[in-house]
């Protein structure tokens, strides 16, 4: 509105439509004042008087309202049944909205003037420095707004999405809720802000956020005039099913039930309350009372759609006297459930109580009040501070902050059986219980759509054990990426921020939601690959045996007595032993197995190698000795023989026990070269040791190679020095490309490649020195002769 500050303004007026229920607020307090004034208990002999004002909940009207009751001046009370008379007002119950209130308690507040409100529950009006002579019978929104919060909390939503009035009531109220919703770990997806005069092009705006959203669950802090707006807005394209969450103010309006997309709403509401004889004093009009208010005509007009004056207005009948009010379904009607009504009733009873304690005095079982005493409204604002009494069972008293204790019902719009909405109360919220048990629910709910699963509103799913959290980028906490843990790391709890590592000796299962014991992994006798080297194992044995059986059989034989049998016994006994000492290898690794398979090996391969040396020199000494006049043998007789094979069997012998003594062998759990499983092998103690043990065999093995190499053109039919040639070629190949294969070769692998080096050479030289004899020997006994074998050709 735009003045020119020539012309005097017009009072403010109401505009829109009627509202039933406010005046069924103001029906209440006139109900109130009459018990009161005709009760003999409460300020006997004195009656209040009372002015009636619609504020339309608009600020400019409230101002004007408060400027009025301020303006009176005399401030005595009147004697008599006159009421008529102005009177400083000593207080004001109201407003409804929190932004009226604040300015009427902004003007009223130096005159000490109190005002109790009913309805206005915005947190910043607990501020004493700002609203001193502020009270009100409804809680603080900061309880509201810790409910709500405990609430969304309660049934599992993180994600959603939040509307609020634009006005301190709305601002406020969100503004308490999001700082509770985040104490709690809830996350909002939008937070839109509207009034309801605002344009249409922004409640469309409002309306299609929500329609977009993700969220499933939408919290409201509204007034219930700004709900209606919406809702209709949203009426004409109904969004997709929202979980509604709703604020006392609006949540418990009979006229919204009627938007039926809206059936599974919750939210806190006021304590239903009993008010006795107050459905009975709503529905005592008589038309003459209503004829005489202007008020009462609008609403009665309203209501039965008709018009009281005797010319009647387009589209409305004239009323004929038939109207009647018990048959009327209206808000003003509406007393199953009172709510507000009752903190519009305590209101003017904790005004009557404080009055009464500033003029009346208790004497015996009577209160004496003294009216001729001038009454200030400060003495009232100070006794409103001390009230304490109940009133049908409800209790009234005020903190510090002139608050009352907070308790809610928790209400839940469900479909009757009509497919009506209705109201029913499922649980209560008492900020007096300890912290953890504020929250209750005794009844269950319907959902939106009449479910009766709760509805899930989270931005993300629960990531199971297994996985972390990762936050998306640009987005709050609430939306997330489930990321399976590393190699290594478990979480065991539902959205875990972190995995941990499992300890050393401990792996993930495949869900990776726990630690289990790594698979302990050796070359073990249940094997395939341990059955089949232990078979060429024992083979080996039993054919170097039955070599020396053939040999010990045809011992007199010249093919057997040409090359020293005894070093060929010996050679097969040491070969058996080869044979035999894979076995070693095979099994869970021991402290006594470990040092035994090393020494073993190293021992019976030297003992092998000498005897194979020996038969070599053996070869060369006897052609030397076909010279004339070379007597070289006796420098290498039996006796000689023996002797070299002892004394370099002995040099093993002597390396192997300082190995043992130093740094022997010990079984070990290898946990690096696989992660997943833990190998039990044998570490060599000294490294030194071990390849000193397989340095001196390669030693021995390329020494007696160069002699059988020098030997094999040696003229005989029976050369045994090109046996051992080839023998010992094969044994240096297949420890020559053991060290490799051995090195790089993971786990029980390693111990398989050892075996097979063992076996390979052990079969190596078996079949290149023995097979060639043996096939003589059995299959070509012609050759089997002295003849034969001294014959050059």
């Amino acid at each position: 509105m735009i003045y020119n500050y020539t012309v005097k303004p017009e009072p403010p007026r109401c505009t829109g439509s009627f509202n039933a229920r406010g005046l069924r607020f103001f029906r209440t307090m006139i109900f109130a004042l009459e018990e009161i004034n005709n009760s003999t208990e409460l300020l006997p002999g004195i009656k209040l008087g009372y002015r009636l004002y619609d504020s339309c909940v608009s600020v400019p009207v409230s101002v004007h309202v408060a400027f009025q009751l301020s303006n009176s001046p005399d401030s005595v009370l009147y004697k008599g049944g006159n009421c008529s008379q102005s009177g400083v007002v000593m207080a004001a119950v109201g407003d409804s909205g929190s932004t009226p209130s604040i300015s009427m308690s902004r003007i009223m507040g130096p005159f000490n003037i109190p005002l109790v409100s009913h309805f206005a529950t915005c947190a910043c009006l607990s501020d004493k420095q700002q609203f001193p002579t502020f009270f009100r019978t409804i809680p603080s929104d900061q309880f509201q707004a810790d409910a709500l919060a405990k609430m969304v909390k309660h049934f599992g939503w993180t994600w959603i999405g939040a509307i609020h009035s634009d006005s301190d009531y709305g601002n406020n109220g969100m503004a308490s809720f999001l700082e509770a919703a985040m104490r709690e770990g809830i996350c909002v997806e939008y937070v839109e802000s509207f009034f309801r005069t605002n344009p249409r092009s922004k409640i469309q705006r409002v309306a299609n956020v929500i329609r977009r959203s993700t969220a499933v669950v939408v919290v409201a802090f509204t007034a219930s005039g700004d709900m209606k707006v919406l809702l209709e807005e949203l009426a004409l394209d109904p969004p997709p099913p929202h979980q509604w969450i709703g604020s006392e103010s609006w949540v418990t309006d009979p006229l919204l039930m009627s938007f039926s997309f809206c059936a599974g709403a919750v939210g806190v509401a006021i304590q239903q309350s009993v008010i006795p004889g107050l459905r009975e004093f709503l529905l005592d009009l008589s038309p003459s009372e209503v004829a005489a208010s202007p008020l009462l005509t609008e609403f009665w007009e309203d209501a039965f759609n008709c018009s009281l004056s005797k010319t009647a207005k387009p589209n409305k009948r004239v009323c004929d006297g038939t109207e009647e009010l018990k048959t009327l379904k209206s808000p003003y009607t509406e007393t199953s459930q009172l709510r507000v009504s009752n903190m519009v009733y305590k209101a003017v009873y904790a005004i009557a109580h404080a009055i009464q304690n500033a003029v009346c005095q208790k004497k015996k079982t009577t209160f004496h009040c003294d009216t001729d005493i001038r009454l200030e409204p400060k003495q009232v604002f100070v006794e409103l501070k001390k009230v304490n009494f109940s009133r049908n069972g409800y209790h009234v008293s005020f903190d510090a902050n002139g608050d009352p204790m907070a308790y809610y019902e928790l209400v839940n719009w469900q479909k009757s059986e009509s497919g009506v909405i209705e109201l029913v109360t499922v649980g209560y919220y008492d900020a007096s219980l300890p912290k953890g048990q504020e929250f209750r629910i005794n009844r269950n709910l319907t959902w939106m759509e009449g479910g009766t699963e709760v509805p899930v509103s989270v931005c993300s799913e629960s990531c199971p054990p297994g996985t972390r959290k990762v936050l998306q980028k640009g987005k709050p906490i609430c939306c997330y990426d489930c990321i399976p843990c590393p190699e290594g790391e478990i979480s065991n709890m539902t959205d875990s921020l972190d995995c941990f590592p499992c300890p050393r000796e401990f792996w993930p299962n495949t869900k990776k939601d726990a630690c289990s014991p790594k698979t302990v992994e050796f070359l073990s006798y249940e094997e395939v690959l341990s059955i089949i080297l232990a078979a060429f194992s024992i083979s080996g044995a039993c054919l170097a045996i039955i070599t020396a059986v053939i040999f010990f059989h045809h011992r007199t034989t010249p093919i057997v007595r040409a090359n020293n049998s005894e070093l060929s016994f010996l050679l097969l006994f040491s070969l058996t032993l080869c044979f035999l000492c894979s076995l070693t290898f095979i099994g869970a690794p021991s402290d006594w197995s470990c040092m035994l398979r090393h020494t073993a090996f190293g021992i019976t391969f030297v003992l092998c190698i000498s005897c194979v040396l020996g038969k070599t020199i053996v070869v060369l000494m006897a052609f030397k000795a076909t010279l004339p006049g070379n007597n070289v043998m006796k420098w290498f007789g039996p006796l000689q023989q023996r002797m070299t094979v002892v004394s370099l069997t002995f040099c093993q012998i002597l390396i192997c026990t300082v190995w043992l003594v130093v740094s022997p062998p010990f079984p070990v759990k290898n946990l690096t070269t696989y992660k997943e499983k833990i190998i039990l092998e044998c570490a060599l103690g000294s490294a030194v040791g071990f390849w000193a043990v397989l340095g001196y065999i390669g030693l021995l093995a390329v020494f007696c190679f160069v002699l059988a190499v020098l030997a094999r053109k040696l003229p005989d039919n029976f050369n045994e020095a090109k046996l051992i040639t080839f023998s010992m070629l094969i044994f240096c190949a297949v420890w020559i490309t053991f060290i490799p294969a051995y090195v790089s070769s993971p786990g029980k692998f390693t111990v398989a490649v050892e075996i097979f080096a063992i076996l390979a050479s052990s079969f190596g030289l078996i079949l290149c020195i023995f097979a060639p004899k043996c096939f003589i020997i059995l299959l070509q006994p012609e050759k089997n002769t002295k003849k034969c074998l001294m014959n050059k050709n």
